[in-house]
């Protein structure tokens, strides 16, 4: 094995509220990150596993730990016989800070994801990302097909086209003096994450200024990888994942029936039509 993941494996949900989640996140439960430089910014990433590669991209306020190592994502995985590679993206968890808006654009990010596929000499992966790992993974098929074998658009839909995942009231939510000072009802609960979690907030503010780009509907029809929108019920954050797939060439929808945006990337839904799109596309 190229690391050694330890510490439990059955958190299953990423929620805000739950005192249990945050604890675990704070104590990431793996060891021997690696890192390479992209130009000036250092990545941490793990690399798990033996097979076909797959690249895992997380969420804005999260880390490789929290969005991928605790709902079970590894362990689900390797087990199904897949290498995992999974980074803290820029601004997140054990890679480098940044502190201008204008060095989180997705394009950037996504080339923070190509630079590491480039970095461990793998030809063609898939990549599944959530949330903003999701937009930085679209930004990645676009501009890269060769590389991307195939991309899973988690907690992501047709906000991808028609408007931004996260509302400026997150960086505002981010930059107030406490908690307490944060009324928004949507920047509340990311607030408390990134505290529970030790996050950088300045750094985030920052991140959620800059990656908020938007596709055409021209430039998503352009993707031409397979692709998996996974979308939970009572994601009202994400938007439709049927209308985004109606978009992609083949793409198919998958509906995470009662999960809200928080809860749907650990739910066995979600693994289980994973694994069925990866056995199935090319």
């Amino acid at each position: 094995m190229r690391g050694v993941i330890r510490g439990r494996q059955d958190y299953r949900v990423f929620a805000p509220d739950c005192a249990l989640a945050y604890t675990r996140a704070l104590h990431p439960g793996y060891e021997c990150m690696q890192r390479f430089r992209h130009g000036d910014v250092e990545i941490a990433f793990l690399d798990e596993g033996e097979g076909e590669p797959i690249v895992l991209v997380h969420g804005f306020a999260s880390t490789a730990a929290v969005n991928w190592v605790h709902p079970s994502w590894v362990t689900t995985l390797t087990h199904a016989g897949r290498r995992v590679v999974a980074l803290d993206n820029r601004g997140h968890g054990q890679s480098t800070k940044l502190y201008d808006p204008a060095a989180y654009h997705s394009a950037l990010m996504a080339e923070d994801v190509r630079a590491l596929i480039d970095h461990l000499a793998i030809e063609r992966a898939d990549v599944m990302g959530y949330s903003m790992g999701a937009r930085i993974t679209a930004f990645l098929a676009l501009a890269h097909p060769a590389r991307v074998r195939s991309a899973t658009f988690g907690g992501l839909g047709i906000n991808l086209v028609d408007g931004h995942a996260l509302p400026p009231s997150v960086a505002e939510a981010m930059e107030a003096p406490s908690l307490a000072d944060v009324k928004d009802p949507f920047g509340r609960p990311f607030r408390a994450f990134a505290e529970q979690t030790k996050s950088d907030r300045k750094a985030l503010a920052a991140c959620i200024r800059g990656t908020r780009q938007t596709l055409s509907r021209e430039e998503v029809a352009r993707i031409r990888v397979p692709v998996l929108v996974a979308v939970g019920s009572r994601d009202f954050v994400a938007g439709s994942p049927h209308e985004l797939a109606a978009l992609i060439p083949g793409a198919q929808a998958l509906e995470i029936p009662g999960r809200d945006h928080m809860l749907a990337v650990g739910d066995k839904v979600f693994k289980h039509g994973l694994l069925a799109f990866l056995a199935a596309r090319p």
